[in-house]
């Protein structure tokens, strides 16, 4: 994929996050993927999705930086979501939390293959605590 095409992919999949669509999760991950170091398969991704917006259900993805390197993406973005249930260990008190996330994500014939991530969940659960 080119850089434009890698670029577009990657807006198509925070879009199809947004929208919660997680049944199409099959255009961006492959079957059997490497999730922050370990096998997985693609339905336990589309479980870890599902789990942030049960326990968020206004849970929204923002790119706000994007680098591409061959096939390799690597994007920071800001999540952002009001708990309507107990998440990261935290309570919901009403107070809409936004922090950042790290994406490090490598495409092979047209998706993910392998997906690294890091969140800021200090930061969640401070905002929480507040």
């Amino acid at each position: 994929m080119s850089d434009a095409e890698l670029r577009d992919f990657f807006q198509r999949y925070i879009d199809a996050l947004n929208a919660h669509e997680f049944d199409r999760m099959t255009e961006f991950v492959h079957d059997e993927v490497i999730m922050n170091g370990s096998p997985v398969k693609r339905d336990d991704v589309i479980a870890a999705q599902k789990g942030h917006v049960d326990a968020v259900p206004d849970f929204t993805w923002r790119v706000k930086d994007l680098a591409i390197d061959g096939d390799r993406v690597a994007a920071r973005l800001f999540n952002k979501g009001t708990p309507a249930k107990e998440w990261f260990g935290v309570p919901p008190t009403g107070t809409t939390v936004e922090y950042a996330e790290y994406a490090f994500h490598k495409v092979r014939d047209g998706r993910f293959y392998e997906m690294n991530y890091l969140i800021d969940a200090q930061a969640v659960q401070r905002q929480l605590a507040a």
